[in-house]
């Protein structure tokens, strides 16, 4: 009767100690995937950006570029606030599993105590004739210690699980907010890039404007040199002739008639520093004639400087391109870009333009669209370099465009 009651008691603490430990676990991995859901949902989430539509406007660029930085930054503020969120639930997470644990395995300590005395109590009953002593105290000895051994083995190894799972979520966390200061560095530096290159832009146009400025006031300078001189004497009313003489030069028949020599030279055919031919007959040009060449001069001058600042542009803006290039070829930049420069109403239109382009040394294509076919150069990889192929476009004179824009392909 005494084996039968200590047998029953022992698999009945087998069983009560398997089902509390089997309880245990499940309520422990119920709160890993409640803790960890939230955090692989809106990482998820955060993964799903919408992509900004292209625009001509440098205004508009401006303040698209202000506002992605604007909410990249809110973006990374966001993911640093969750990964410190996340690593403060997995520790609190972390903190609650150990004190259950502990709470858990004091309990069960407690639980057992009354127990083996009881068994104790038992063992030291006096043996009858009809009680075989020795097989009962060998039964419990055999089952009551090896079932505390185990219980106490499989707590320590749900504590290790434990602080095993909570050192693997805080190394995630980790992971996550290396991962969100990557991510801000490389936009850091992409937005870097660009000012660097929009600073570089404008120092340039900046110098070809005070070159062209500069040239300006030299020529209104020089022409304003010659109209004082003029104005000092004035010039003959009419044309006349005059036979050149021994020892007359362009210049001194030019102070003589008080007419500026680039004038006299131009009514002539000749240059300024021209030999006359004894005998040679000479045109002396009227105050009319005078200030009509003087305007053809000072137009031809414009439009030296005009070219000369067009293909100074050109120059630049082929430069900016060469190294846009080989920028976009360093940074293996994603995507390809293209500058469309027309969108005709039918194909002839359009075939036309592409020839213009093509004549000028571009790479054009045509594609039709529901709005006319539309005429495009390039393509470019990246957007750098789209950009400054569109700054050659509208400053190259052969092809005389000024409303090329980036497009997306």
């Amino acid at each position: 009767m005494n084996f039968s009651r200590q047998a029953l008691l022992g698999i009945g603490m087998i069983i009560g100690g398997s089902v509390m430990l089997y309880a245990m676990v499940q309520q422990i991995g119920t709160n890993d995937n409640t803790a960890a859901a939230p955090a692989i949902v809106e990482t998820s989430a955060e993964e799903q950006q919408a992509v900004t539509p292209l625009t001509t406007d440098i205004e508009t660029e401006k303040k698209l570029l202000a506002q992605k930085q604007k909410e990249r930054a809110l973006r990374v503020a966001e993911q640093e606030k969750r990964a410190e969120q996340f690593l403060a639930e997995q520790e609190s997470a972390e903190a609650k599993a150990l004190a259950k644990a502990r709470a858990e395995n004091q309990r069960y300590i407690d639980n057992a105590t009354p127990k083996a005395a009881e068994e104790e109590a038992i063992q030291e009953t006096p043996i009858t004739s009809d009680t075989p002593a020795v097989q009962t105290q060998q039964d419990t000895v055999t089952v009551t210690p090896t079932s505390t051994s185990a219980n106490a083995v499989s707590n320590d190894s749900r504590i290790e699980e434990e602080k095993r799972r909570a050192a693997e979520a805080k190394r995630a966390a980790e992971q996550e907010q290396q991962r969100a200061a990557q991510q801000k560095a490389e936009a850091e530096a992409r937005e870097k890039a660009a000012a660097k290159e929009q600073a570089e832009r404008k120092a340039a146009e900046q110098r070809a404007a005070e070159q062209k400025a500069a040239e300006q006031r030299a020529a209104e300078n020089k022409a304003a040199e010659q109209k004082a001189q003029a104005a000092e004497s004035e010039p003959p009313s009419s044309p006349s002739e005059y036979k050149v003489k021994s020892g007359d030069g362009l210049i001194k028949l030019a102070r003589r008639y008080n007419v500026p020599v680039e004038a006299l030279a131009q009514a002539n055919n000749t240059s300024p520093s021209a030999t006359l031919q004894l005998g040679q007959t000479i045109t002396i040009p009227s105050r009319k004639q005078i200030q009509r060449l003087e305007r053809e001069a000072a137009e031809a001058e414009r439009k030296r400087e005009q070219e000369k600042a067009q293909a100074q542009a050109k120059r630049d803006a082929q430069q900016r391109l060469v190294e846009a290039r080989r920028e976009a070829k360093q940074t293996d930049a994603k995507g390809s870009f293209g500058v469309q420069v027309s969108l005709a109403s039918d194909q002839a239109g359009a075939d036309r333009v592409a020839k213009k382009f093509k004549d000028a040394g571009y790479q054009v294509t045509t594609s039709k669209t529901s709005r006319g076919v539309r005429v495009v150069v390039g393509p470019e990889r990246g957007k750098v370099a789209a950009l400054a192929l569109k700054d050659k476009i509208n400053n190259d004179p052969k092809v005389d465009t000024s409303g090329a824009w980036v497009k997306y392909w």
